[in-house]
Parts: C-alpha cells; structure tokens; sequence
C-alpha cells in the first residue's frame, strides 16, 4: 500500500483515502461556446497516456476533501511530488535526485523485502 503527502494536511496518508482525478493542468479553452466539436473532443475527451513522468490531479477525499496536484511515475507508480492546486508546474529536474524508497505500510511494519 502507498502512502501519498496531502500538501495541504501535510501528512503522508493511506493511497485509500485518495482518488485520482485525471490530468492536471488541462487549459480551458477561452471560448468554449466557440469551438468546434473536434476541438471540444480534444480538450475534454482525448489525452496522452505516457510512460514515465506525469502530472495528475488527485483529491484526499477521506481527509481534507481538496484537490491537488502530484507528480508521478506511471513505470513505477511512485510519487515524486505532491503540491497544492494553483501552483505552477514543479521543475522536478531542478529537484536533488533522491534513493529514498517507496515507504509502505508493510514497510513500517518491518523487513519488506
């Protein structure tokens, strides 16, 4: 089990008080009564699935009920980075690379090997 940091309870919780909620930092198009339903196919149906590094919108919704956005790696489903909605894209290059492990609740609980 994964533990995931809420940025704005600021604690590392249980993966099962959370729920993914789609890819962050989707712009909006600024007329949306404008735009074709092609154009409304994209923005609001079709997005990339990639390998690696992504940005996503989660929401703690056993905890503190809020939105915010992290960092993950699809390969190994690790977190890199939590942070709040609203802020900007964190340059997770500019980041000290780390050899942490993935903590679990196994882990906690003694060798998970």
């Amino acid at each position: 089990m994964l533990l995931i940091h809420c940025p704005y309870c600021g604690e590392d919780r249980s993966e099962l008080e959370f729920r993914g909620a789609g890819d962050a930092h989707i712009a909006r198009p600024t007329n949306m009564a404008d735009i074709s339903d092609a154009e409304f196919e994209a923005f609001f149906f079709l997005r990339q699935n990639p390998k690696g590094i992504i940005y996503e919108r989660w929401r703690h919704i056993h905890g503190c009920g809020r939105f915010f956005n992290a960092v993950r790696d699809t390969v190994s489903d690790r977190f890199i980075k939590t942070y709040k909605a609203g802020e900007p894209k964190p340059d997770i290059n500019a980041a000290p690379a780390t050899d942490a492990k993935v903590e679990t609740y196994e882990a906690l609980e003694g060798d998970a090997r």
